[in-house]
């Protein structure tokens, strides 16, 4: 059985750029959405708070980075992105290669 894991990161929004973001993520293309299932990510959310994005979401996958890479490379995801990122901007502490930075866990209940 696979480990869930969970992931939570952190972006800015770029303020001139909120209401796109917004209009973009109330109607998610079906096939990016597609796409994130079948790279085995679940229980996907993003959270606005005073112009920084949270994300949460919880892998269920056998090969994180694979699975991703598979994301990065499928070209309907591509677009979404080249809509989505510059609407949003790197918060301090992103490591190379990443875009949102991820946050360390501090606390799970279940």
């Amino acid at each position: 059985m696979t480990q869930v894991r969970r992931h939570g990161s952190l972006i800015r929004l770029r303020p001139e750029h909120e209401e796109e973001y917004l209009r973009l993520h109330a109607a998610v293309w079906p096939s990016v959405l597609e796409m994130i299932t079948d790279c085995n990510i679940r229980n996907y959310s993003i959270y606005l708070h005073d112009g920084l994005l949270f994300s949460y979401f919880e892998y269920v996958g056998d090969d994180y980075d694979a699975d991703m890479a598979r994301m990065a490379a499928d070209p309907q995801t591509r677009r979404w992105w080249e809509l989505t990122d510059p609407c949003q901007e790197q918060t301090p502490g992103a490591p190379d290669g990443q875009w949102w930075t991820p946050m360390t866990e501090v606390f799970h209940h279940d």
